[in-house]
């Protein structure tokens, strides 16, 4: 593959609408079919840059080149976990700003096949301030743009060590990637640039993700969930709750003082009725905070009775935090109460914690560090760096 360079203020070919390339196209005398041509072929995963566009002619690539970068990303970390089947990233972007993505495989089970889910970020940082979260321990940086969301995607389907796509086509459903708005930041707080970028993810000559393989989560924006009701009615919803009552829950997830738990779950009940689609609600367990018998009992009876599913996620502690996970004893009792109202409960695996994959941490841990180069961390080959331990040297 060639070597990305990504250099100087040029827009990010992946930012770019199909009529504002067309109409770059037509101010060089070239046809505006080269459009669709461009988009369809940045989009192939072995396409490492412009100039691996082999059915262009040399001197569009090399404009192509001299005015847009081929990747908002400037620079990526990688490291592995779980046999391979973690993996997480950081990715620094040309004005120095750096965001987090992960990758989970799930191996084929039963008649399930095998899932690839890529976790990415919709803002650098984030403003919720939620006191358990890395990121918001770290403050907030900017609003990402939606070709810098879509690139962290396009890190995973160009990477060399993810075997799956390596067959793909423009055109070619690819079905094998979940793609969820979990990484860093509050994606219904960046709502225009998001949903730009579930449209981008969408489309049938890039990605073409189909609009269920793809979830978005809030800690609680509530007008924004009632935008993806008429306009994202197909992509899956979850709410970040962390607890059913008001008290804790104002501790916890800040935007709370702004939108209480009944508005938040009416907004979540309204989304499952008129769409149809199942809602989740992610639940980080806590040790002696929110995971009461009590707080099961409240929790179930929100959840009880209309289209939702509640997840159990273990805290994987950040540094600084007075917090740490629920025992597992403890998960399962509060889970039972829930499951004895009826309602659909997954306590998640935790996957990735030998890597701090929790969003925020691994940003934390490489702050101030120089990141490779993406032709040396990822055109080249390199499969996977070690896991790093500590404070980075």
């Amino acid at each position: 593959m060639t070597e990305l360079t990504v250099v100087g203020p040029r827009p990010t070919i992946s930012d770019l609408a199909p009529q504002q390339l067309a109409a770059w196209l037509t101010a060089r005398g070239e046809p505006a079919y080269r459009a669709r041509q461009i988009l369809r072929g940045i989009h192939r995963p072995e396409v490492g840059g412009f100039a691996d566009l082999s059915d262009l002619p040399v001197a569009l690539r090399n404009a192509l080149a001299a005015d847009f970068r081929f990747s908002a990303i400037a620079a990526t970390h990688v490291i592995g976990a779980d046999s391979g089947r973690t993996a997480k990233a950081v990715h620094e972007l040309h004005d120095g700003q750096r965001i987090e993505s992960v990758l989970m495989r799930t191996p084929a089970r039963g008649r399930s096949a095998e899932r690839t889910t890529i976790c990415i970020s919709s803002q650098a940082g984030c403003a919720v301030g939620c006191p358990f979260c890395a990121t918001g321990q770290a403050g907030f940086g900017r609003q990402l743009t939606p070709g810098e969301i879509v690139d962290q995607v396009l890190h995973w389907h160009r990477a060399p060590w993810l075997a799956l796509g390596r067959d793909w086509r423009p055109g070619d459903h690819t079905g094998h990637y979940n793609i969820v708005f979990m990484g860093m930041g509050e994606p219904l707080a960046n709502a225009n640039r998001v949903f730009e970028a579930v449209r981008l993810l969408n489309d049938p000559e890039r990605l073409d993700i189909g609009a269920r393989h793809i979830t978005v989560s809030t800690s609680g924006v509530v007008t924004g969930i009632e935008r993806m009701v008429t306009e994202l009615p197909q992509v899956n919803l979850a709410i970040s709750l962390h607890a059913p009552v008001d008290a804790v829950r104002d501790e916890l997830v800040p935007l709370n003082r702004k939108w209480k738990v009944a508005e938040l779950i009416a907004a979540g009940r309204g989304f499952a009725e008129r769409t149809g689609r199942r809602v989740s609600l992610e639940y980080v367990m806590i040790d002696g905070l929110n995971d009461t018998p009590e707080l099961a009992s409240a929790l179930g009876d929100l959840a009880a009775g209309w289209l939702s599913h509640v997840n159990l996620i273990p805290l994987n502690p950040t540094p600084g935090s007075p917090w740490s996970g629920s025992p597992r004893k403890r998960i399962d009792a509060f889970a039972a109460v829930i499951r004895a109202r009826g309602v659909p409960i997954t306590i998640r695996d935790t996957r990735g914690r030998d890597i701090e994959a929790a969003c925020g941490q691994l940003h934390a841990q490489l702050a101030g560090r120089d990141l490779p180069r993406p032709e040396v961390a990822m055109l080249a080959g390199v499969p996977m760096a070690p896991a790093v331990r500590g404070t980075p040297g």
